[in-house]
C-alpha cells in the first residue's frame, strides 16, 4: 500500500505577491498592504502554487501568520484544497518561535500512523530561518523529502546528503585527524565492502584500514566484541584483495576440539589417529594461493598455538605469505601460499599477560590490526542496518510463505532500535528482528513489537548505580534484587559469547562452565543462544 504524501510548508511574501497579481484590484490592494510589497511579475505563480501545479499530494498543510481573509483567498487560489494552519509568529526570523511552531505541527502529524505517511517539506517559501528549521528537523527528528521551486515554473526534489545532528558529535569525538583520509569513502563505495552497511565515522575508519591492508599479503587481526561482523569484514578484505579469484576458507577455532582443529588446519596422514581412515589435506593446503580466516583464534590452546606459529614463520626471501605446513603423522613439509586473516573478541594483550596466549604468535597475526566498532558507537548506522536486515527477512519469508505480508518499521520502532544499547551488537539486532517479524501480525513493526522481541533483558545502558541501588523498605527484596543483577550479567555473558558456555564462564571469572550452567538453570536464564546449541 502506497504511503500518503503529506506536504507541509510555510506560505511567504512571494506567494502572496503572486496571489495579488492574479486577484481583482481591490483584493490585490488589501493583500499588498498586508505584506507591504508590490505585486510579482506577470507569470510568476510563487513557489507554493508552482509546486502544487506540478506535484500531487494527498494532503497539503500550509503554515500561515496572515489574516483569515487572506488565508481563505490563498487556499481557494492555490489548488489541492490545502489546510491553512494559522499560527502566531511575530517575527519571520525568530528561530525559537519558528522551531516551536514547526515541531508542534510535525509532532501532531507523527501522532497519526507515521509509517503510512511520506512527509514532504517545501524549502522555497518563507525566510531563510524557516528553511533552516525545515532542514534541521527533516534530517533528524522527522525524516522527510525536500522540495524546491524556481521562478521559471520548475520544481524538484533536493537531495540533502547529510545528518547534522548525527555527524557533529562523531567528528568532535574523534581526535585522530592524521587518520581522517582513511575514512574518506563510505563502505558502499569501496570494492568488496559493499555489504558493510553504514556511513558512520567509526565504520568508515574500520573500512579504510581494512581496504589498505587488503592490497597486501600481510596478516590482519580483526578485533571487536562478539557480533560486530568480523567474518563479514574478513570476507570483504578477501573480495577486495588481489586474491579475490582464489579460495577463501573460514575456520572457527572455538567450535572444534584440539585434535579436530589441528586436523582441520594442517591435514593428516591415514592412521595418524583414531578415525583417520584416509589421507586428508588441511585448510592451509586447500586454500593455496588464497585466504584463510581463523575465527576466534584466541580460543586455541597453547599447543595448537605453537604449531600455528611454526606454520606462520616466514620462509626466507620467498614472501610474507609463503608457508611450510606438515600434515599430522607426516614429516614431509609442503609449501603453500596462504594469506592469514584472524579474529577474536578477547583482549589478547591481557591473555598474553595471563600466559594463555603466545606473544610471538600475536605479532605474527597482528601485522595489521583492525578494530570493529560495537553497535552502540555506530548509532547513525542502526536505522539503515535494521532496514537492510528487515528487507532480507521479508524476501526470505516471502519465498517460504507466498501469502506473507512484508513488514516495515514505524518511526517509534526506528527510534527505539537506534537508542538501544545492543550488547550483542549486529547479531543481537538480527535475532530480535527475526522474532519481531515472526510474531507480529500487522504490517508495521512498532516499538512494542521490538521491545517484546528483546524479551525481559534489562537495558544495558542503565548506569551501574541505577542497577545496584534501589530504594529499600516497602517490600524491598534484597535476594530478589541480587538475583536480578546476577541474571543480567549471566545473560550478557551468554549473548557476548555467542552461547559458548566455556567462553561465557571466562568472561564472568568462573572457574568452569559447569558453575555457569548451574546458575543459568537456577535463575531460569534463557535466550536466543539456546537455538544454536
Amino acid at each position: 500500500m502506497a504511503k500518503k504524501r503529506v506536504l507541509v510548508q510555510w506560505i511567504g511574501h512571494s506567494d502572496l505577491r503572486a496571489l495579488a497579481a492574479a486577484s481583482s484590484a481591490s483584493r490585490s490592494k488589501k493583500i499588498l498592504e498586508a505584506i507591504r510589497s508590490g505585486p510579482s511579475e506577470s507569470g510568476d505563480l510563487g513557489p507554493t502554487k508552482t509546486l502544487l501545479n506540478l506535484q500531487k499530494f494527498d494532503e497539503v498543510r500550509l503554515l500561515t501568520n496572515y489574516t483569515p481573509e487572506i488565508n481563505k483567498w490563498f487556499a481557494s487560489w492555490a489548488g489541492q484544497s490545502p489546510v491553512m494552519v494559522e499560527v502566531n509568529l511575530q517575527k519571520p526570523t525568530d528561530y525559537e518561535a519558528i522551531y516551536r511552531i514547526v515541531d508542534t505541527e510535525l509532532s501532531r502529524l507523527r501522532s497519526r500512523n507515521a509509517s503510512d505517511i511520506e512527509l514532504c517539506l517545501h524549502l522555497s517559501p518563507g525566510t531563510p530561518a524557516m528553511a533552516a528549521t525545515w532542514l534541521l528537523l527533516g534530517k533528524t527528528r522527522y525524516p522527510a523529502v525536500f522540495y524546491e521551486t524556481s521562478r521559471d515554473g520548475k520544481a524538484w526534489v533536493s537531495d540533502i546528503p547529510f545528518d547534522l545532528i548525527d555527524i557533529i558529535p562523531e567528528v568532535l569525538r574523534n581526535p585522530d585527524a592524521h587518520l581522517q583520509h582513511l575514512a574518506s569513502e563510505a563502505p558502499s563505495e569501496v570494492q568488496g565492502f559493499e555489504d558493510i552497511v553504514g556511513d558512520s565515522r567509526a565504520i568508515r575508519d574500520a573500512v579504510g584500514r581494512a581496504k589498505r591492508a587488503a592490497m597486501r599479503s600481510v596478516s590482519v587481526l580483526l578485533l571487536g566484541e562478539s557480533g560486530t561482523g568480523k567474518e563479514m569484514f574478513a570476507n570483504a578484505i578477501w573480495k577486495s584483495s588481489p586474491r579475490r579469484d582464489k579460495p577463501f576458507r573460514p575456520v572457527n577455532c572455538a567450535a572444534l576440539s584440539k585434535s579436530l582443529l589441528e586436523s582441520e588446519l594442517f591435514g593428516h596422514k591415514k592412521g595418524s589417529f583414531t578415525g583417520a581412515d584416509r589421507d586428508r589435506a588441511g585448510a592451509f593446503e586447500a586454500v593455496d594461493g588464497g585466504t584463510l580466516f581463523l575465527d576466534e583464534v584466541g580460543e586455541c590452546d597453547l599447543e595448537t598455538q605453537a604449531k600455528l606459529l611454526r606454520v606462520l614463520q616466514p620462509v626466507t626471501e620467498q614472501g610474507a605469505s609463503i608457508r611450510k605446513v606438515c600434515r599430522l603423522g607426516e614429516e614431509r613439509e609442503r609449501t603453500v601460499d596462504v594469506r592469514i586473516i584472524a579474529a577474536t573478541n578477547r583482549d589478547l594483550r591481557e591473555s598474553i599477560r595471563e600466559g594463555s596466549f603466545r606473544e610471538d604468535l600475536y605479532y605474527r597475526l597482528a601485522a595489521v590490526t583492525v578494530t570493529l566498532p560495537p553497535l552502540r558507537d555506530r548509532k547513525t548506522d542502526i536505522p539503515k542496518l535494521a532496514e537492510r536486515m528487515l528487507g532480507q527477512l521479508n524476501q526470505q519469508f516471502s519465498l517460504e510463505e507466498p501469502d506473507y505480508e512484508h513488514k516495515s518499521f514505524s518511526a517509534t520502532a526506528i527510534a527505539f532500535v537506534k537508542n538501544h544499547h545492543w550488547p550483542g551488537n549486529v547479531r543481537q539486532l538480527y535475532n530480535v528482528l527475526v522474532q519481531a517479524a515472526v510474531f507480529s501480525d500487522g504490517k508495521s513493526l512498532g516499538r512494542k513489537e521490538i521491545a517484546a522481541a528483546l524479551g525481559e533483558m534489562p537495558d544495558m545502558t542503565e548506569s551501574s548505580d541505577e542497577l545496584s541501588l534501589r530504594e529499600i523498605g516497602d517490600g524491598f527484596d534484597l535476594e530478589g534484587h541480587l538475583n536480578s543483577l546476577q541474571s543480567l550479567y549471566l545473560r550478557r555473558a551468554m549473548e557476548e559469547s555467542g552461547g559458548v558456555k566455556a567462553k561465557a564462564a571466562r568472561l564472568l571469572g568462573m572457574k568452569n562452565y559447569q558453575t555457569l550452567d548451574a546458575q543459568l538453570k537456577r535463575l531460569n536464564v534463557t535466550g536466543n543462544w539456546e537455538s544454536k546449541s
